[in-house]
């Protein structure tokens, strides 16, 4: 293992935290800082590339529809012909109807798909496996405690500082419904070791305290998409982790399952979280018309018959938006509330062919993992799929994975996903009855350099 290795796979875990500190990588420098450290990732892949002689990468087709999108993208600004608008003679005729943005949108996705490769590449072995579940777990913990926190000290600013002006926000995110998916696939984690009988009997009490306080920063965010996504990962836990032997055991995991989410509402109403409790119960309808998701989706939902069959562009709905809204148009909405609504406006039938494509690749890379013989990597691919899951139902209520921390996170534990389904030399020995893992997909083409 050269240095290069070591360092690329250091970078990874710091991109992660570090885009999440940075009030989740929403505004440009960071953006830039993440672009510039991946692309330093990749220099130090092909320096241990060159050091060892041997070229290492992952097959997984799961990478394959982030290069697509980001190709599409860039399909999506190339002028075909020209048009005469407002005086205006020869404008590039384009997919995209917000052609600067687009571009800026494929880049990102570009930059995306290159840390997920970096991610599937240098996380090849057992103990990186190991390595990146306790960074999540104790980053989770800290992350919650903090954002608790700052969250009785100062509700309306992060770090003291930064107070946004569009968005409530909770812990670094300046939109509340980011932290609590950011949360979501933290606290998914030490529930599937604890579900797997993965964590050792004196090391339960931690995993259970980190696990709460995780939960309860995550029910004092207010977020109802939040709460949603919560129970429907404890849901897929308790089903994916319980052999079908009876029902007697399927009645037992429920009845804990139900006795954690009663102890998470019960916490946060202890540390003072009654008003966070009482925003869940809102309506969908608000008067801000740019949270507003019952008027959006609907608007939305014209701008895909509008713009069918390629899509406004990716990145382009604020400018598709616009003129469809039957509204003042005072105040623009940037995004759809609905991620996959947004991938059906911004890039059409191809979009979701690809969307369709990576999430079929997803829940078949979930079903050749959680069925691991080994303990601690079937608790991990368990935790990593209901991490993944919780978002994509969180997805439905929010535009969460636009946000690079959350959507780093998300790709990471879909690297952990990937990495639990191959069997390595430092496993831990501790398995259960039932298929043996398979050898791994990681590929090494020996290459004179």
């Amino acid at each position: 293992m050269t240095w290069a290795n070591k360092a690329a796979f250091f970078l990874i875990l710091f991109v992660v935290i570090m885009t999440t500190l940075l009030y989740g990588g929403v505004h440009e420098p960071v953006l830039a800082l993440f672009y510039v450290l991946t692309a330093a990732g990749v220099l130090l892949w092909l320096i241990d590339c060159y050091r060892t002689g041997i070229v290492r990468f992952n097959s997984t087709p799961l990478q394959l529809p982030l290069y697509a999108i980001a190709a599409y993208g860039f399909l999506q600004v190339l002028p075909f012909g020209t048009y005469s608008e407002a005086g205006l003679d020869k404008i590039p005729r384009t997919i995209s109807l917000d052609p600067f943005s687009t571009e800026l949108s494929a880049l990102h996705f570009l930059a995306l798909g290159l840390f997920f490769s970096l991610t599937l590449a240098v996380v090849d072995r057992a103990a990186r496996i190991r390595r990146v579940v306790m960074v999540i777990v104790i980053f989770g913990f800290i992350f919650s405690f903090f954002a608790i926190l700052q969250g009785v000290l100062s509700p309306t600013k992060i770090y003291g500082i930064y107070e946004s002006q569009f968005a409530q926000p909770y812990g670094s995110f300046v939109n509340r419904h980011n932290f609590a998916a950011y949360m979501e696939m933290t606290v998914a984690l030490p529930l599937g070791l604890l579900a797997a009988g993965a964590v050792k009997r004196d090391q339960r009490l931690l995993c259970l305290t980190a696990m709460g306080l995780m939960a309860v920063a995550l029910l004092l965010s207010g977020s109802r998409g939040g709460l949603v996504a919560l129970v429907s990962e404890v849901l897929l836990v308790i089903v994916i982790a319980t052999p079908f032997r009876g029902t007697k055991n399927l009645i037992v995991r429920f009845a804990l399952g139900a006795a954690l989410l009663i102890a998470v509402v019960a916490g946060t109403l202890f540390v003072g979280g009654e008003s966070s409790l009482t925003r869940l119960a809102e309506t969908a309808t608000s008067k801000d018309v740019t949270t507003n998701r019952t008027h959006i989706w609907a608007v939305s939902l014209d701008v895909i018959r509008n713009n069918l069959p390629f899509g406004a562009g990716l990145g382009a709905f604020g400018v598709a938006y616009t003129p469809t809204d039957d509204r003042s148009g005072l105040e623009r909405v940037e995004q759809a509330h609905n991620d996959y609504l947004q991938t059906l406006s911004d890039a059409g039938i191809i979009g979701a062919i690809i969307g369709g494509a990576f999430l079929y690749l997803l829940v078949q890379t979930a079903r050749q993992s959680v069925g691991r013989n080994n303990k601690f990597r079937r608790g991990v691919a368990v935790g990593a799929a209901a991490g993944i899951f919780a978002v994509l139902v969180h997805s439905i209520f929010d535009f969460v994975l636009h946000t690079t921390a959350v959507a780093l996170l998300f790709l990471l534990l879909a690297a952990l996903l990937v990495a639990t389904g191959s069997q390595y030399d430092d496993d831990i020995h501790t398995s259960r009855p039932g298929r043996s893992g398979r050898k791994g997909s990681l590929h090494s083409l020996k290459r004179d350099l």
